[in-house]
Parts: C-alpha cells; sequence; structure tokens
C-alpha cells in the first residue's frame, strides 16, 4: 500500500519526503499508535488520509520528536485540593 501512496505523493502532493504509516511512525517516535493518532487528531502532527490510514511525511515527524513527556506538573490550586481531600475522614 505504501508504495503506491509514494507515487501519489510525487505527482499529488510535490514529491514529499518518504511516507509513512502510523505504526511506523509510533516506531520511530518510540510512542504507541494510539498517541500518533492523537497527535494527527490535534493538529500536532500533519498527516494525509488516505482511505481509513492515515500517511505521515518523515519530515514532518520533527514537529512532535521534542515533545514534553509524561503528565504537566499540578499548580498550586491543585496540590492544595489533593491535600484537602487526603485529609477528609470517612465518616
Amino acid at each position: 500500500m505504501f508504495a503506491l501512496t509514494n507515487i501519489f505523493s510525487v505527482f499529488i502532493f510535490g514529491g514529499m519526503g518518504k511516507l509513512l504509516s502510523t505504526t511506523q511512525a509510533a516506531a520511530l517516535l518510540g510512542v504507541s499508535v494510539a498517541r500518533v493518532q492523537t497527535f494527527i487528531w490535534e493538529g500536532r502532527l500533519t498527516a494525509i488520509k488516505i482511505g481509513r490510514a492515515y500517511a505521515i511525511d518523515e519530515d514532518d515527524l520533527k514537529s512532535v520528536e521534542n515533545r514534553k513527556t509524561g503528565r504537566p506538573p499540578d499548580t498550586k490550586a491543585q496540590t492544595k485540593a489533593k491535600a484537602a481531600k487526603k485529609g477528609r475522614k470517612k465518616g
């Protein structure tokens, strides 16, 4: 399938770089396929939809390579709320 999409990329998309599937992109980024799909849906990673699959230009992986990992740190308000919740007794 991706040999065909590479041919399309030359004629339709002006000769983009190598096109990757979400599985290939996930392997290169070290994340799950679901995370790559989330990047696409959030607009953080450009992709071309071909049928039910996405084709990602290998050069576009740079836009998400240096992302921060993990959850963002809690704000002071969230920390206080968690501490207050822990302090409550069930009764």
